[in-house]
């Protein structure tokens, strides 16, 4: 039997991955510093600790693993990102982390790591016009990301490949463009704008306002999680190195966002613009190194993946309790 090891399994992401790996036949380990919100794992094994940890990480990389999926970090939605309060832990916490993953798994001598980078490394310079952004994979250099988030992901893109330069582990690299989905944070600030406004939107009665950082003008693509993950499956299970984008080529703007979450919630909602963290003025993701290397591309409509995602936060905002994390 194969074997898989999901660093961040007790994430969004890491958790949907796990099932994923688990129907494809795999042995299963999942680490991370907490059991899932928000479902039981299903990895065979699932370890709690501080994969910042050297020593940790070559406890846990105890085995020559058939694929190693790298990722966990420190991460959330513009409310965590661009306040400027977080910029250190987010460095140090990610950069540590990846280091101490990807040694790990070379000296254990695992030959295929994914590491899950972000569109948040991008230029800021070229996501100015909310209309046109420019994402493909060849615009990343000169570089100039707009949040310290975005530098470390390049860094740590920049450390995976010297080490399948320098060492020849297969190292496989995707820069996500917003994931969403059910099962994900939905509350306390480190949300992303899908969830936000699904809450939003499932807390406000019928006619009210919901507020709305910036104009709403601003555009972004968003990618429903399943596709995410057979985007991620089918990059590592390939030849093709990356790094390369896995998202949407849907764009549309906050606003659209919003009045679309509304109808599917059957609500009119308004929207009372206020000052907050908005990030880039627009940024969408290009597909065509995807189809050429891969010949695959994401295809679920925004729409198909935001009605399952609206009810599953629906369900959880009706509750009126904070999520917990489980404990051991």
């Amino acid at each position: 039997m194969k074997s898989a090891l999901v660093c961040g399994a007790g994430g969004f992401i890491g958790g949907h991955l796990v099932k994923r790996l688990k129907k494809d036949g795999f042995w299963v380990r999942g680490v991370d510093l907490k059991f899932h919100e928000f479902s039981e794992t299903q990895a065979d094994d699932f370890v709690i600790g501080d994969l910042r940890d050297q020593g940790f990480c070559r406890a846990v990389v105890d085995r020559r693993f058939d694929e190693v999926y790298q990722l966990a970090a420190d991460m959330g939605g513009a409310g965590y990102i661009f306040t400027g309060e977080h910029d250190a832990d987010v460095m140090h916490n990610s950069v540590t982390i990846n280091s101490s993953v990807l040694d790990a798994c070379h000296k254990r001598g695992v030959r295929k790591i994914f590491y899950s980078s972000s569109a948040c490394m991008y230029p800021a310079y070229n996501q100015e016009d909310p209309k046109n952004p420019k994402c493909s994979e060849d615009s990343a250099y000169p570089a100039a990301p707009d949040s310290e988030y975005g530098w470390e992901k390049l860094f740590s893109e920049r450390l995976y490949l010297a080490y399948r330069r320098n060492y020849g582990v297969q190292t496989h690299i995707a820069r996500y463009h917003n994931i969403f989905g059910p099962e994900g944070t939905w509350i306390g600030g480190r949300e992303k704008a899908p969830a936000a406004v699904c809450r939003k939107v499932a807390m406000a009665r019928n006619g009210e306002d919901i507020e709305v950082w910036g104009d709403g003008e601003q555009t972004r693509s968003f990618l429903y999680i399943d596709e995410c993950i057979e985007g991620t499956v089918r990059l590592l299970r390939s030849n093709f190195s990356g790094p390369v984008n896995i998202g949407s080529e849907e764009m549309v703007t906050i606003n659209q966002l919003v009045d679309m979450v509304a109808d599917i919630a059957g609500k009119r909602i308004g929207k009372n613009h206020v000052p907050g963290p908005q990030g880039v003025r627009g940024r969408n993701s290009d597909n065509r190194l995807i189809r050429e290397n891969l010949g695959w591309e994401p295809s679920r409509s925004l729409r198909a993946g935001l009605e399952p995602t609206y009810q599953w936060i629906a369900a959880q905002a009706a509750r009126n309790v904070m999520p917990k994390a489980r404990v051991a």
